[in-house]
């Protein structure tokens, strides 16, 4: 059961937003305090499996070859990438942004890995979507799944950053289960847990902005 106070927020969130003649997002606003967001260890990069994913479809790229490339394929992936396509996205800059922006997580044979660092890594890394490594022991389509129902959190250097858990037009109860997922993680990651969380605010696109924790 999805905690009470984070479920009524949503609902009244929904209630007091006028609706839009497009879906909106509905995205948290994560504040921390009392961390020295200069030094690495704590800042906040994880990847979280959403339980009712974000209510639309995620675009997925495969770095593979062979028997693992078509396995990406039939599972669904947008985009298979051989090792020959990874040094023409190093070649054509253009497109490797385009790719980047277009598609919502990569993962890549781990053979492949520090190609991608050495040629497409300046393009990748920034936006936060460094491949995740297929290792021998995991399965692709297993991956692709997890992947469509994944977001990343990332704060960088700052104390506030934002994620999208999901769409207006989804049940506020599967909002509400989202959210908190992503409240559990964050706290479970952060030095001193919940003493560093300051707020977390939830709002739709154009709509207003109410705190759930």
């Amino acid at each position: 059961m999805v905690e009470e106070s984070i479920l009524n927020t949503v609902e009244r969130l929904f209630e007091e937003s006028p609706q839009r003649n497009f879906a909106e997002s509905v995205d948290l606003a994560i504040n921390l305090k009392n961390l020295d967001m200069s030094q690495p260890k704590y800042r906040v990069d994880e990847e979280i499996y959403l339980p009712n994913g974000l209510g639309k479809d995620l675009k997925i790229a495969v770095f593979a070859k062979g028997e693992v490339g078509l396995q990406a394929k039939e599972a669904g992936c947008d985009y298979v990438f051989t090792e020959e396509d990874i040094n023409d996205l190093a070649d054509d800059k253009s497109r490797a942004r385009s790719i980047a922006n277009e598609c919502d997580f990569f993962i890549a044979e781990v053979q492949y890995m520090p190609l991608i660092g050495k040629t497409l890594g300046a393009i990748l890394g920034p936006r936060g979507k460094m491949p995740v490594p297929l290792t021998p022991d995991k399965n692709v389509a297993d991956m692709i799944r997890s992947s469509k129902n994944s977001i990343r959190i990332r704060s960088k250097d700052k104390l506030t950053f934002h994620v999208a858990v999901g769409r207006r037009d989804m049940d506020a109860e599967r909002i509400a289960e989202n959210i908190e997922s992503i409240v559990n993680r964050v706290e479970s990651v952060l030095d001193k847990g919940k003493q560093n969380l300051k707020s977390i605010y939830v709002t739709t696109t154009m709509g207003k902005s109410l705190r759930v924790v």
